[in-house]
């Protein structure tokens, strides 16, 4: 090109046949690449600063398309720039600006993975000058050959990853001279030779070029095969160890999109590394539908507690706030209920949670706090919360049983079962004298109980009522146009199967029922599954397309129940103590 011609190319060979977006699956023989390189007068992108665009359209090793044009930048060309690439001032004088060259820019890339060596640097002016302009960046796909060449060549085949460095290595056609168009056509060889590398590597997508481009651990790269041959299904996943040790369980409604996650950059906690160094091969266990893969999840980490599982490892640890017998009963942390026990709360996930609720419920109504067994004959010395006026003494029988049931025990089983409203009137109450005395750190610590008591209330009579149902069937519309269904008896998940699209579900129903897991019904809202499983479950069936197929029993909760507490709840949890104040009846 003679010094101060201005030629602005034609756009050719665009494939009208392109779809919408690049699928990650696509391999890389049929994969759209559109190979960019800018030139620029320097700095840091900020919308403007473009020189000179060149484009290459390929597929398949052919050659497809080319757009080229210098482009007006609007400010001066530094000297040192017009030494290092060729172009002057007067060449870009007559040129277009970028606003009016991205327009054509943008239905090039489109349906395409836009390549770059060192492609930070132009998508970055590209993104900054679409911005700057109004034009929204279509967020292709990326993959810039400068990292892949640091992941397939080492420092013995090339000394460094420059373009010009790369391009001698693999004896391009055109060699790089910060020329746009040049660049790009140099770039493409780099390309190809870098994608006739990659097979050694087992990587054949686009998607698992650009993960691998990506800064992959060395592990994740050794033990990607592990992704290999899963199914693209719903279910559980459990790594092993060379023991054939559970070392983590997890869920997705794609087991293989899921397990190959791990082997990529996004990927970077510590302990999957770690667990990922010692797994030796992964196992899938498919699921009807998504709710029975969360549900075995539950159930294989609680069996087999994998040491790189942080959450639900041991269900059983779940602790009851318990009302004792006798006549002056108090609140008591117990590991499990017995036959006989009538009045708690829970489960509480921590004893530290049961703890937080107790001290919301003394600091509501007068139970005793003492670990003494009392008597009706025998008076037992009172202690200083009883000097203090926080008890009403019934060691000193300073108040009838009767009384005290009243007073203190009759609103704790109250508030379990059906309405806590006295229980909560009574923390506001305090919450309000608290904050109108300016001592905001002890209403915010009543606050905190508040919110435990009435986060364990909702909890519980949530659970009871789905768990004193023997049987429920449940339906939900499954992706393909059939129904996931799920039978469930006493909270637990006893069955789970999907109806073919186009079939009445019930044949499929008489089938889960008949091959269902038998459950009795046991004591206490949570009788015969984890509290975490019928809350998954619970959640399943509350969903707005969720159909109630047929019941045992009736499903229900008390009308003046903890539930309709929920707003005050999430004031508690979230909001100051003043936001308390009005809730009041």
């Amino acid at each position: 090109m003679a010094p101060g011609e201005y030629v602005q190319q034609t756009l050719a060979g665009l494939d009208p046949t392109a779809g919408g977006g690049v699928d990650p699956a696509l391999p890389l023989y049929a994969t759209t690449f559109v190979v960019v390189d800018l030139e620029t007068t320097g700095g840091a992108p900020d919308g403007g600063g473009i020189t000179e665009i060149g484009a290459v359209k390929v597929r398949g090793g052919e050659e497809l398309a080319v757009l080229a044009t210098l482009v007006n930048p609007g400010v001066p060309i530094p000297p040192f720039i017009t030494v290092l690439t060729g172009i002057t001032q007067a060449m870009l004088i007559p040129a277009p600006p970028i606003e009016q060259v991205l327009p054509s820019f943008l239905e090039f890339i489109s349906d395409a993975v836009l390549v770059a060596h060192n492609a930070p640097y132009d998508v970055g002016f590209l993104k900054a000058a679409c911005a700057r302009h109004g034009y929204r960046w279509p967020n292709p796909r990326v993959l810039d050959t400068a990292a892949l060449a640091r992941r397939v060549l080492t420092r013995d085949e090339v000394p460094n990853r420059k373009l010009g460095t790369l391009a001698a290595y693999f004896r391009t056609a055109i060699r790089p001279t910060h020329r746009a168009l040049d660049d790009a056509k140099a770039t493409v060889d780099v390309l190809h030779g870098l994608i006739a590398r990659l097979g050694g590597h087992r990587v054949d997508t686009v998607g698992e070029a650009i993960e691998f481009a990506r800064a992959v651990s060395p592990t994740q790269r050794r033990k990607r095969h592990l992704a290999e041959g899963l199914p693209k299904a719903p279910g559980v996943y459990i790594f092993r160890a060379a023991d054939d040790r559970p070392l983590y369980v997890g869920t997705s409604g794609d087991i293989a999109t899921r397990v190959r996650s791990y082997f990529t950059a996004a990927e970077k906690r510590a302990r999957i590394s770690e667990m990922l160094a010692a797994a030796e091969r992964v196992e899938a266990v498919e699921c009807a539908h998504p709710l029975e893969a969360e549900v075995r999840e539950l159930r294989l980490i609680a069996a087999h507690a994998p040491p790189y599982n942080r959450r639900s490892k041991f269900p059983e640890r779940m602790v009851w706030l318990k009302l004792t017998d006798g006549p002056y009963p108090r609140l008591s942390v117990v590991r499990s209920l017995a036959p006989g026990d009538t009045a708690y709360l829970g489960p509480f996930r921590s004893k530290q949670a049961a703890e937080l609720a107790a001290a919301g419920f003394h600091d509501a109504v007068p139970l005793r706090q003492c670990t003494h067994r009392l008597s009706l004959r025998t008076v037992t010395p009172a202690c200083a919360l009883a000097e203090l006026g926080r008890c009403p003494a019934p060691c000193e029988h300073r108040i009838t049983p009767e009384e005290y049931d009243h007073r203190a025990a009759a609103p704790f089983r109250t508030a379990t079962t059906s309405d806590p409203q006295v229980v909560v009137d009574a923390l506001l109450a305090r919450i309000e004298a608290l904050s109108g005395s300016q001592r905001y750190e002890e209403a915010a610590v009543v606050r905190s109980r508040l919110a435990a008591v009435l986060r364990a209330t909702v909890r519980m009579q949530r659970l009871a009522g789905l768990t004193r149902i023997a049987e429920l069937t449940a339906a939900r519309r499954a992706p393909d146009g059939g129904w996931e269904l799920a039978l469930v008896r006493h909270g637990r998940l006893a069955g789970a199967g999907v109806s073919p699209p186009g079939v009445h579900p019930r044949p499929t129903i008489t089938a889960i029922r008949a091959t269902a897991e038998t459950v009795e019904p046991g004591h206490g809202p949570v009788p015969r599954a984890s509290a975490e499983e019928t809350e998954r479950i619970l959640s399943w069936l509350e969903r707005p397309e969720t159909r109630l197929v047929e019941m045992s029993s009736e499903w229900s909760s008390p009308v003046s129940g903890a539930a309709r507490f929920r707003d005050l709840l999430a004031k508690a949890e979230n909001g100051g103590s003043h936001q308390l104040s009005t809730e009041r009846s």
